[in-house]
């Protein structure tokens, strides 16, 4: 694997290597048994948008492997001045071992990794947060030993969360229903790759989705960069919550979030309270999962 962009460009084999590893890594982390396969090398982090579970799980995972981190703030560096984005990668490309990208168009990210000679991992965009959505599938795998067959549903934008977890859920033989309001709906690309894929529905019905589910996904309704759309959200989503009454239509479903919590839009507080460890578990996870891209990406 060269490169973490989408998951879209990985197969379902790709993503059980990937959290095989991270569940090895993991293991190791916790008993004490030092991994440093990445010993010498530096990972430049880009953020164009502010952070704080990628900045940490990165700067962390690199460092645990032996490497080190560089953080790059979009303000603080060239390509936030409007440096060309080729030429950016083709200069990390001499300094650095693999590049990680937060940023906002998909396109920066693909146009990063055509340029450069070094692997890119994609830390976030607006269309995809592969990162996110390969530690939640690992979560889901420790706590019920399998993904294949189960029932994963979304509930809220059809944002980058949805977008890969519907990718991520369908390339690992999930079932995923996805309940968005009219005009928030995942984007058409994913559409398309899901479509003809009997295990997938998109529909307007929360309750609909979340029958029978083994695993409930919510995310906030106003991501970042939409705060000025906040308040026209609010009334877009009303409805679209995850509280009690939802959950008692599942299969005693856990919980997954991809944080910062909204408590009382996307999710009322019982819930959130009610699976934190879930969430929180979910949370530490980034730092297993990453570990496992850098090492099968930078590791050459």
């Amino acid at each position: 694997m060269k490169n973490l962009l989408k998951l879209l460009d990985l197969s379902g084999s790709d993503i059980t290597a990937i959290l095989d590893l991270a569940d090895q890594l993991k293991f190791d982390a916790k008993n004490g048994i030092a991994q440093r396969p990445l010993a010498g090398k530096t990972l430049a982090m880009i953020f164009e948008k502010n952070s704080t579970r990628t900045r940490v799980s990165f700067e962390t995972g690199i460092y645990q492997l032996g490497g080190q981190g560089i953080f790059l703030s979009g303000a603080e560096s060239q390509i936030g001045r409007g440096e060309p984005v080729e030429d950016t990668a083709r200069v990390l490309s001499r300094y650095c071992d693999g590049i990680m990208i937060r940023t906002f168009a998909q396109e920066t990210v693909e146009k990063l990794a055509y340029y450069a000679d070094i692997p890119v991992i994609n830390g976030l965009t607006d269309f995809a947060h592969p990162c996110q959505v390969l530690a939640d599938l690992m979560t889901i795998r420790e706590k019920f030993s399998r993904l294949e067959g189960l029932k994963i549903c979304y509930i809220g934008d059809g944002n980058n969360m949805a977008n890969s977890v519907i990718v991520g859920g369908l390339k690992c033989d999930m079932s995923v229903s996805v309940a968005c309001p009219e005009g928030f709906d995942p984007h058409p690309s994913v559409l398309a790759f899901a479509k003809d894929n009997a295990k997938f529905s998109l529909t307007r019905d929360i309750r609909e989705a979340a029958a029978n589910a083994d695993v409930v996904f919510t995310d906030v309704w106003a991501s970042m960069g939409q705060e000025n759309e906040r308040e026209a959200r609010k009334t877009a989503f009303a409805g679209y919550c995850v509280d009690d009454a939802l959950m008692a239509l599942t299969n005693n479903a856990m919980v997954q979030h991809c944080l910062p919590a909204h408590r009382g839009e996307e999710i009322s507080a019982e819930v959130f309270e009610a699976h934190a460890k879930e969430i929180f578990d979910e949370a530490e996870n980034r730092l297993h999962a990453q570990k496992a891209v850098m090492v099968l990406t930078m590791n050459r």
